[in-house]
């Protein structure tokens, strides 16, 4: 793929509206045109135990953010009509029907890819098919996983060696 945004949401909860956090790589002919990280303030605002845990992130981080209507206006003109790039895409794409539905946001028929389902495919021998070990295995060091920028970093180095 040459042209696409690779996006990674954080949850602070089970419910796949609650996004906290959200990283987007925006990638056009090859090259890195734009990077986006924002916290958002989740619906329902809490956060659970393992999810801090997780990314690290938690109630008073997120209490001031914006809530993602506000926080989509943003991105989704840099979006434009690009691909979604993810890696277990069916979270990222669940996480962004959920929170258009919890706004009663309409939702435009984004095309998704996942990173995880090429990888499980393509290098079918790799101990793992996680963010970091397919993204290490074709040399990108994930420095800060759980960041959803870091993330949507990795997954945009694995989407150009693999899709």
């Amino acid at each position: 793929m040459e042209s696409f945004a690779a996006i990674d949401f954080e949850t602070a909860n089970q419910y796949r509206s609650s996004v906290c956090s959200v990283g987007v790589l925006i990638v056009v002919n090859g090259i890195i045109t734009d990077r986006f990280y924002k916290l958002i303030k989740p619906n329902p605002n809490f956060y659970c135990r393992w999810a801090t845990g997780c990314h690290g992130l938690n109630y008073w981080d997120t209490i001031k953010a914006e809530t993602f209507p506000d926080v989509w206006k943003n991105i989704s003109d840099k979006i434009n009509e690009l691909p979604f790039v993810a890696h277990n895409s069916s979270f990222d794409e669940g996480c962004l029907k959920a929170v258009h539905d919890f706004y009663e946001m309409p939702y435009p028929d984004y095309q998704f890819y996942c990173t995880y389902r090429a990888a499980r495919k393509n290098l079918p021998d790799l101990p793992n098919h996680q963010l970091h070990t397919v993204s290490e295995y074709l040399g990108f060091k994930l420095e800060n996983h759980h960041h959803a920028l870091a993330d949507a970093e990795a997954c945009a180095f694995i989407a150009t060696k693999i899709l």
